[in-house]
């Protein structure tokens, strides 16, 4: 039970990531155990498409220069969408106030201010390099499965964060590459039957990386329970 609590707490947003190779047969234990993971009637709605060497590369290049093209043109962002809403479109508190902790939490340690806007750019695009780890997961579901397929997708993506603790690795997912899902899918050879879940960094820590020294906070359990009894 120890190694369970250690592998949750241990687990956090990696940001830096050094580039020691992960054994493809690492990588498949993790995927093995961690589609151990509860699904609906054990639908088990998981697609998953690992990325290292070449093909990791060519997608951090494509996906860059469209992240660039953007921002030269905010016209062409209209070419570049979501496929489902992550985020909601109106924010409220307390939400809207955990999110700017933690971005202006993130860019104070990082020495960004809010006019710096290249700074801003370049470390948004950190997602688009997967943090410079050498592998990078993308996650897709079948279009045609409903919203609880991605409560199951969460539920399966957590496995993979845990049972990477147990190898020593750590990861970061990514709703950032959702938005260039056009680019992402053809490239990874997925079917215009699948959506873009996310993506995800997975490799070792780079425990000199400043950014690693982040660590969001947690609301106390009272604070979101109500007990009945």
């Amino acid at each position: 039970m120890s190694t369970v609590e250690q592998a949750i707490e241990s687990r956090q947003s990696i940001r830096a990531f050094l580039p020691q190779p992960v054994a493809r047969q690492d990588i498949a234990d993790i995927l093995a155990l961690a589609s151990r993971a509860p699904s609906g009637t054990n639908c088990q709605p998981w697609k998953v498409y690992v990325l290292q060497g070449g093909s990791r590369d060519q997608l951090v290049d494509k996906v860059c220069a469209a992240h660039d093209a953007v921002r030269a043109n905010p016209d062409l962002a209209e070419q570049y969408k979501e496929e489902y809403d992550y985020y909601p479109k109106e924010w409220v508190s307390p939400y809207i106030d955990r999110r700017r902790e933690n971005g202006w939490s993130l860019y104070g340690l990082l020495g960004i201010g809010k006019g710096d806007k290249d700074k801003m750019h370049a470390q948004h695009q950190r997602n688009f390099r997967f943090f410079d780890a050498p592998v990078g997961l993308m996650f897709t579901v079948d279009r045609i499965m409903g919203r609880g397929s991605l409560v199951d997708y969460g539920m399966f993506m957590q496995n993979i964060m845990l049972a990477a603790r147990g190898k020593g690795l750590h990861t970061c997912a990514q709703a950032a590459w959702n938005g260039f899902s056009s680019i992402v899918l053809p490239h990874i050879g997925a079917s215009d039957k699948e959506m873009l879940v996310c993506g995800m960094a997975l490799g070792y820590a780079d425990p000199d990386a400043l950014v690693n020294t982040f660590h969001t906070p947690r609301e106390p359990v009272a604070q979101f329970t109500q007990w009945l009894d």
